[in-house]
């Protein structure tokens, strides 16, 4: 007789936006899985991410090489959408001369 035990749980929650927060926390998956792509270790995660539990982590690493084409796939949308809103927030206000339109008007009071 065998018996299979699966010890890695995750609890994600996803936001009406669709994006995918670790636990009970604001850290999203986003965030770790790129972390962790960029060479951080799950402890250097924790430690940036104080909110996070190393199990958590852990877990969090374990989902995504379990299931890496399904988490690539939501990153890559996640970009996405991620560059739209930047382009959308760039449109409404134009970031460049901001230095020199601040300078101006200090120098006009």
């Amino acid at each position: 007789m065998s018996v299979t035990v699966s010890t890695s749980e995750i609890k994600l929650t996803k936001t009406e936006a669709g994006v995918f927060r670790i636990g009970d926390s604001r850290v999203s998956l986003d965030t770790v899985i790129i972390a962790f792509s960029q060479g951080a270790t799950p402890e250097q995660i924790v430690e940036d991410y104080d909110s996070l539990e190393l199990a958590e982590v852990y877990a969090v690493i374990s989902y995504y090489l379990q299931n890496r084409d399904e988490v690539e796939d939501y990153l890559a949308r996640r970009k996405v959408e991620r560059e739209h809103l930047r382009r959308q927030v760039e449109s409404r206000s134009n970031p460049q001369g901001i230095r020199e339109r601040l300078l101006a008007r200090r120098r006009n009071l």
